[in-house]
């Protein structure tokens, strides 16, 4: 009974006036009680590991079983999405690359190492992309690989449609259970957002990011450019009204809690949900989040077109308008295959170097310095990437249905 005012209160309160007061409070926590961020940062990785554990198999559910009980004849309307998904990378990437030539960045390049292997070329990435396609699904499961996800639910998924009704029924049912976890877990973010805030300006701060403001400024300036201007415009050309109350929503409900997991991926089940407040088609939304969270990314491809290009700089090298555009293209392919996980679009870096001729052993010391910005620049990025994919589906359900 002591509880149960609490619980009230909790239900009234908007989810995010709560992750606000959760972010806050992780900021406060970290400036005045440092010692005691440790503790509470295991509140921010049970979140993640919670949002990770129920990505996957949510994702498996909710495909196989929207395609499973898809009624013929009904569109799904993913390929328009799948072109604004296209654009909005290409588009980000230019924007990225007519910046750092304005505003150019330049590196101090020290011999660093971060461990880690790049991938030797397009042809690598691509391949990669389609071994992920028919993967283990037991193993695609395991290792949250949404590619093989969506492959093995979208197979299943057909197949289950020409069986029995109460096969179809049970799948509906299981995708309604495990919705039902996901609120549970979305519900804690608070909590979790506290954790993670605390322990990063703890561990951090913002001294680790002086050194390169001028870089971050041209990096977080894109991102904002994309999410203010460009993708308004983009939406506004598919339902034809003000962009911006949209733009703001898929920002506030989608990009907030992005921005301090670092991971598409584990947004995924956001996405979802914010999908169904917004009414959108679940036929289409189902397949469509889980999709954007592999290949629309348009703030990897910001990524990794402003740090080749400040290595370019910093080495002097010139740059012609055909590379320029090339490095577009390249950027945009890039960050179609970068993993949903955080930095998993610095180890793509040294394949855009490699147009210029920087060698792997520079490239990789620009990978370094992305990490060292990464506590600003990786949330920065997945709020935009997270946020897009939820914007995009959005206008192309609104856009159907004004049709």
């Amino acid at each position: 009974m002591i509880h149960r005012p609490i619980l009230q209160l909790l239900n009234r309160t908007s989810l995010v006036l709560q992750i606000a007061i959760g972010l806050i409070a992780g900021i406060l926590l970290a400036l005045f009680a440092p010692q005691a961020t440790d503790e509470v940062g295991f509140l921010g990785s049970l979140f993640i590991s919670a949002l990770k554990a129920v990505a996957p198999i949510l994702v498996f559910i909710l495909v196989a079983s929207a395609i499973a009980n898809h009624k013929p004849g009904q569109p799904t309307h993913i390929r328009p999405i799948l072109l604004l998904y296209v654009f909005g990378t290409l588009a980000a990437a230019v924007v990225a690359v007519v910046a750092s030539s304005l505003w150019p960045s330049t590196l101090t390049l020290q011999n660093a190492a971060t461990g880690t292997t790049p991938p030797g070329g397009i042809a690598e990435v691509l391949k990669t992309l389609a071994l992920n396609v028919v993967d283990n699904p037991v193993n695609a499961l395991l290792r949250g690989n949404f590619v093989g996800i969506l492959a093995w639910a979208i197979g299943l998924g057909i197949a289950i449609r020409h069986g029995s009704d109460t096969t179809r029924a049970v799948f509906a049912d299981l995708a309604h259970g495990v919705t039902l976890i996901v609120r549970v877990v979305i519900r804690c973010a608070p909590l979790g957002i506290f954790g993670l805030v605390a322990t990063t300006f703890a561990d951090a701060g913002l001294k680790a990011l002086l050194g390169y403001a001028h870089l971050l400024a041209v990096l977080v300036g894109c991102m904002l450019f994309v999410a203010l201007v460009v993708n308004p415009l983009i939406v506004f050309s598919q339902i034809r009204r003000n962009p911006y109350p949209l733009v703001f929503t898929c920002l506030r409900e989608s990009g907030i809690t992005a921005f301090f997991t670092r991971s598409s991926a584990a947004n995924v089940p956001v996405n979802l949900q914010l999908c169904q407040r917004l009414g959108l088609h679940e036929d289409t939304y189902s397949v469509s989040i889980p999709l954007g969270a592999t290949i629309n990314m348009a703030g990897a491809a910001i990524t990794i077109s402003v740090l080749t290009l400040a290595a370019v700089h910093t080495l002097g090298i010139a740059v012609d308008m055909p590379t320029a555009l090339l490095l577009c293209v390249v950027s945009a392919v890039c960050a179609c295959g970068a993993s949903g996980v955080a930095g998993g679009s610095l180890l793509l870096i040294p394949l855009a170097c490699s147009l210029f001729g920087i060698p792997a052993d520079v490239a990789l010391q620009v990978v370094a310095i992305g990490f060292i910005i990464g506590i600003l620049q990786d949330s920065a990025e997945t709020a935009l990437n997270s946020s897009t994919d939820a914007l995009f589906t959005a206008a192309a359900c609104l856009a159907r249905d004004k049709a």
